[in-house]
């Protein structure tokens, strides 16, 4: 664990003693690397109310926390059984329509015309296109820096599942930007 990671962990370890600043701190430090992680797993549109899910979660399981892991592997661990969870719920839900809906595909379109965005959108194209296994060891590790065997844990895999799923979405994504590149060039 680094320092920040220390500190997240002291936060949640006062707040589970009932400590309210304690508390805001926490989840003011944690909130960006949820918000993320969940959005990197599902999608941006899903990421506030799955980041919500996730602290509803969590809050009231802080007086069973017990610091064997840092509070931030901790936290992402109950994000990711919430992606989980929607996926399934999804999933089991009957689908009401496959059809495209045109003026927010034109929406997205114009939105995506001035040049930072693009990239950020091409991107995130890419990352969609990755298995979820290969994707979610790549945004936890490269995206929001945790370790390689943090990142196992958030997973609950080995670590070298991890460094292995992330080496293949690194050879993924090289192939896809290339297909890319060959196809608009």
């Amino acid at each position: 664990m680094n320092s920040a990671d220390d500190e997240v962990t002291r936060w949640a370890l006062q707040a589970r003693g009932g400590d309210r600043d304690a508390l805001e701190r926490f989840v003011r430090a944690t909130q960006r690397d949820v918000w993320r992680f969940v959005a990197h797993l599902a999608d941006a549109g899903a990421a506030d109310d799955l980041a919500q899910e996730t602290y509803m979660r969590a809050l009231p399981s802080l007086r069973n926390f017990e610091a064997r892991s840092s509070a931030t592997t901790w936290l992402l661990s109950i994000a990711r059984r919430v992606v989980v969870d929607q996926v399934r719920m999804a999933q089991s839900r009957p689908r009401v329509s496959a059809d495209v809906d045109w003026v927010q595909a034109a929406d997205r379109e114009q939105a995506t015309s001035s040049s930072g965005f693009t990239g950020i959108v091409e991107l995130n194209v890419l990352l969609d296109g990755l298995a979820a296994d290969r994707r979610e060891a790549l945004v936890l590790t490269q995206v929001l820096g945790l370790g390689y065997a943090e990142a196992a844990e958030v997973v609950g895999c080995p670590v070298g599942t991890i460094r292995s799923r992330v080496a293949r979405a690194r050879e993924d994504l090289v192939r896809a930007a290339g297909q890319d590149a060959s196809e608009t060039g």
